[in-house]
C-alpha cells in the first residue's frame, strides 16, 4: 500500500520540476529558513485530492477508520475547529436548536453563530478549590431534552482540558432515546484508544461524531485532526459538504503526511510506545504525589461532580497549599528550568504529556517540581478559606448568539456593563472556553472574576478592546426589540 508520507519523501528527491504551485517551487534556496519545501506540493498527479479522495488520501482515511474502529474518518487540516464547525452544521439545521456543555471550546459557539442556532447550555459541576470543571450529568441532559423536544443534537467536551471524562455511554443512550445524535469533542483524547491505562474513547461508547486532535496528544503536526463518523444519525453527505466549506481548498500535504505517518507509527509500534509512555508517566505521578506544597492533583471518579473517569496523562500541579499561584509556578518552571507548561490557571499549572515524551523529560519535570517544593518560602496551609470564585458562573442567555453579534452595539466601560447584554466573547487562553458569550447578561461577579484574572496576569482575550477596559454590549433598544420579537414568536 502506498503511504502518503513515503510518497512525499520519494517525490521530494525526484527530478520532477514544478511548473505549478506553491510558489517556492520546492527550492529550499528560495526561502529564508529551514522549511520542508521539497515535500510541500499541491494536488498533482498521483497525490489525490482531500475534497474528492479516490486514491492515496481515500486509503489513508479508511485506514484511520479501521484503526479507531469507526464507520468513517476524515482528515481535518484546519484542526478540531474546522471539524467542530462541520459537525455542528451537519447535525443541526439552520436556525435550529442545540444542547451544549457550557465549557465547550469557542469553536462550538462560532458554529452556533454561523448557523444562527438557539443554544441551551448545561453547566458542568465544578471543583470549588481548584476551579476545575467536573463532568456533565446525564440527568441534566435528560432533563434538558425532555424540556426542549425541539433540540436536534447534543455536544459535550470529554475529556476536558483538565482530563475530566463524562459518562458518555449514558449520555449517548439518552440522546438516542430522544432520536438525536451526540457529538463529542474528544480533541484531548486521541490517545485513549491505544492503552487501557486511559479512559475508553467516546467512539466506542455510542457517540455519533467524535473529534480528535492528533496534534494535542499524539505525534502529529499542529493543526491536524480527525473527524470520526460513528453512526448514520448524521448525514455523511452533509459532513463532507461542510468539511469542504470550512477547510481550505489547498490543504497542506505536509500536514496530511504528518497524520499518515502518525497513524502508521501507532499501528506498527503503538503498543511498545504506549507501554513505555504509561510506565514513565506512572512513575512520574508517584514521585510528584509525594511533594508537600506543590501537590499533584489526583482527581478521582465522583458521580456527584459528574466525573465518570479521568485522563491521567494530564499532570495538574496544584498551588493551593503554597504561597504561589498557578501563573507564578509556571513562570518559575519556564525561567529557571526551561520547562514550558501547557496552561496556567489561578490555582494550578497543567503539564500535558504524550507518548512522545521521553524518560529524560519526565525526570526534568519531577526534579524541578521537587526542588521548588523544598523551598522555605513555600508555606503549608492545611485549611484554606474557599473564596467566592466561579470561572463558569451561570449567566442568563437573553439573546441568541447570532442576534447579539449582529445587533447594534455600543462600547461602555467594563464596570458599567453589569446588567447589559454582551455582544462579544471573553475567555482565558488557553483553553479558549468562554467566560462570557454574546447574548449573555453580564453580572457583577463575572466582572469581579475577570478583573481578578487580569490583576494576576492571566491572558484575558476575546474582547475587541485589547486593553480590556471596555465591553461591546447590545444597545438597550435592540435588546428590547429582540425580546418583543421572541415573545411574538412564542
Amino acid at each position: 500500500m502506498d503511504r502518503l508520507y513515503k510518497k512525499l519523501e520519494e517525490y521530494g528527491k525526484s527530478d520532477f520540476y514544478p511548473f505549478h504551485m506553491p510558489g517556492h517551487k520546492r527550492n529550499p534556496l528560495s526561502v529564508a529558513g529551514d522549511f520542508p519545501v521539497q515535500k510541500d506540493i499541491t494536488e498533482i498527479a498521483g497525490f489525490d485530492n482531500l475534497h474528492h479522495p479516490v486514491d492515496v488520501l481515500k486509503t489513508a482515511q479508511e485506514e484511520a477508520a479501521r484503526l479507531y474502529g469507526v464507520k468513517d474518518s476524515f482528515y481535518c487540516i484546519n484542526g478540531s475547529t474546522g471539524a467542530i464547525l462541520a459537525a455542528v452544521s451537519a447535525a443541526v439545521k439552520r436556525n435550529g436548536h442545540i444542547l451544549i456543555a457550557r465549557n465547550c471550546h469557542k469553536a462550538v459557539y462560532h458554529a452556533a453563530y454561523l448557523r444562527e442556532l438557539k443554544v441551551t447550555c448545561i453547566y458542568p459541576h465544578e471543583d470549588s478549590e481548584l476551579g476545575i470543571n467536573g463532568g456533565i450529568s446525564p440527568l441534566r441532559v435528560e432533563r434538558c431534552l425532555s424540556d426542549n423536544p425541539e433540540i436536534e443534537a447534543v455536544l459535550i467536551t470529554s475529556p476536558t482540558y483538565d482530563g475530566i471524562v463524562s459518562d458518555i455511554k449514558r449520555i449517548a443512550e439518552i440522546a438516542h432515546e430522544h432520536k438525536i445524535p451526540l457529538i463529542v469533542d474528544e480533541a484531548h483524547g486521541a490517545h485513549f484508544h491505544f492503552s487501557e491505562y486511559f479512559p475508553v474513547s467516546a467512539a466506542e461508547l455510542g457517540a455519533d461524531i467524535v473529534i480528535h486532535s492528533l496534534h494535542k496528544t499524539l505525534p502529529s503536526m499542529t493543526q491536524t485532526s480527525l473527524l470520526h463518523l460513528c453512526s448514520d444519525r448524521v448525514s455523511r453527505e452533509l459532513l463532507t459538504r461542510f468539511l469542504g466549506i470550512y477547510q481550505t481548498s489547498s490543504p497542506s500535504y505536509v500536514l496530511m503526511a504528518s497524520m499518515d505517518a502518525c497513524l502508521y507509527k501507532l499501528r506498527e509500534g503503538g503498543e511498545k510506545m504506549f507501554s513505555e509512555y504509561t510506565g514513565n508517566l506512572e512513575r512520574a505521578r508517584e514521585r510528584l504525589s509525594k511533594c508537600r506544597y506543590i501537590r499533584l492533583e489526583n482527581t478521582k471518579t465522583d458521580p456527584s461532580l459528574g466525573i465518570f473517569d479521568v485522563d491521567r496523562s494530564k499532570l495538574i500541579l496544584s498551588t493551593v497549599h503554597s504561597t504561589l499561584n498557578g501563573r507564578q509556578l509556571t513562570e518559575i518552571l519556564r525561567s529557571e528550568f526551561h520547562l514550558e507548561m501547557e496552561m496556567e490557571a489561578e490555582n494550578y499549572t497543567l503539564a500535558l504529556t504524550s507518548a512522545a515524551d521521553t524518560k529524560e523529560g519526565f525526570e526534568r519535570l519531577c526534579c524541578a517540581v521537587e526542588e521548588i517544593d523544598r523551598r522555605e518560602s513555600l508555606k503549608y496551609t492545611e485549611d484554606l478559606e474557599v473564596q467566592e470564585k466561579s470561572r463558569y458562573q451561570e449567566l442568563k442567555q437573553i439573546m441568541k448568539i447570532s442576534q447579539a453579534m449582529d445587533a447594534l452595539t455600543e462600547r461602555i466601560p467594563m464596570e458599567e456593563s453589569i446588567g447589559r447584554v454582551s455582544a462579544e466573547f471573553a475567555y482565558l487562553y488557553p483553553p479558549g472556553i468562554p467566560l462570557l458569550v454574546p447574548g449573555e447578561q453580564i453580572t457583577g461577579l463575572l466582572i469581579k472574576n475577570m478583573r481578578r484574572y487580569m490583576e494576576q496576569g492571566f491572558d484575558l482575550q476575546g474582547l475587541s478592546d485589547v486593553s480590556n477596559a471596555s465591553v461591546l454590549v447590545v444597545t438597550n433598544e435592540m435588546r428590547e426589540a429582540s425580546l418583543k420579537k421572541t415573545e411574538r414568536t412564542v
